[in-house]
């Protein structure tokens, strides 16, 4: 996932050597979320099963092999997705990069990873403009 332009103060010059070291000597070009390979294509239900070709079996949104295979209603929401990784930082502080701190993680498990911080985020940008609302008269309020 690109960096945006008014983040990237907040990374480390070597940034993208960083990432394809924890991304490809550690994690080994897979996902250490749930196992999905890099620039390959899956196919994934909705639920966040996906079939691993390599072994021939369903895996699971943790990478764990499925015991039940999916009913055929289910087989409708079946997509094809190519799997791309990146380096996330498990505590949201993009100053602390120790290598216990990164993760290789692909687009599903980042953004399951980043969910209560994109809430936290979202929560404190609408309490911001409503307060500037109050404020100066605006729109919000």
């Amino acid at each position: 996932m690109p960096i945006r332009r008014e983040h990237r103060y907040y990374y480390p010059i070597d940034w993208p050597q960083l990432s394809d070291v924890i991304r490809f000597r550690r994690a080994g070009g897979a996902c250490e979320g749930c196992g999905r390979p890099h620039k390959r294509f899956v196919y994934c239900l909705r639920d966040g099963r996906w079939w691993d070709a390599a072994c021939g079996a369903w895996r699971d949104g943790r990478g764990r092999s499925v015991a039940v295979l999916p009913r055929l209603d289910e087989l409708e929401g079946l997509r094809r997705t190519k799997v791309v990784l990146a380096a996330a930082h498990r505590d949201h502080d993009t100053a602390n990069n120790a290598d216990a701190n990164l993760v290789a993680l692909c687009q599903r498990c980042h953004i399951n990873h980043d969910r209560p911080e994109h809430k936290r985020r979202r929560w404190r940008t609408l309490f911001r403009r409503r307060a500037d609302g109050d404020l100066f008269g605006g729109p919000n309020g």
